[in-house]
């Protein structure tokens, strides 16, 4: 049986049915006159970027992949917590040298208010000096952006699964990287960053 034909049904926009933009969020974004913190993961990499809106498209004013973690400081996963930690940490520190001191965080549809990836990446911008208004539970704890979770679990695997753990972290066992070590490399990482002329 057919539609009534004067049944109102308002359909989606086109990047709404996507799931690529929250409409009633990017209004919100427009009226706080502040420039956007926006994190977003593909298959390999993290991407933080730091944007204006504007109406006819938003202007990005920088973008940080965290492919520079591996070219300049041999990290290997790059789209875990860790990851995401240091590469906002580099976002922020790029963003105070072009005069950005202030921001806000824009999940969007891409992320649940539950996600680590965003909120993680936003800590270290956050950390670099960049203000950006986080609430108390968004904040992750201090072990799992140092990847104390991760290593704990490369070392219950190897006593237990030596098969999974070689599988699971052969990238890091292929770069002569003991992944028990991750947070040890993490501090290591994060200072090289803090030290870096960028």
């Amino acid at each position: 049986m057919g539609r009534a034909k004067n049944a109102r049904y308002n359909v989606p926009f086109r990047r709404r049915r996507e799931y690529r933009t929250d409409y009633k969020l990017r209004r919100s974004l427009l009226l706080s006159n502040k420039p956007i913190f926006t994190v977003r993961r593909s298959n390999r990499y993290i991407y933080v970027s730091i944007s204006i809106p504007q109406i006819g498209g938003d202007k990005t004013l920088l973008t940080v992949s965290s492919q520079v973690l591996a070219k300049k400081y041999g990290w290997v996963n790059l789209k875990n917590i860790p990851a995401a930690y240091l590469t906002g940490l580099i976002a922020g520190i790029k963003a105070l040298k072009n005069d950005i001191n202030e921001a806000v965080i824009n999940l969007g549809p891409a992320w649940s208010k539950r996600a680590s990836i965003p909120f993680a990446a936003a800590m270290g911008a956050i950390e670099a000096g960049l203000n950006i208004p986080l609430g108390e539970e968004a904040y992750i704890d201090e072990s799992r952006i140092k990847g104390e979770h991760i290593s704990a679990y490369a070392s219950l695997l190897k006593k237990n699964n030596p098969e999974r753990y070689r599988s699971l972290f052969s990238r890091y066992l292929n770069s002569d990287i003991d992944p028990e070590k991750i947070p040890s490399l993490f501090i290591e990482t994060k200072k090289k960053i803090l030290e870096e002329d960028w």
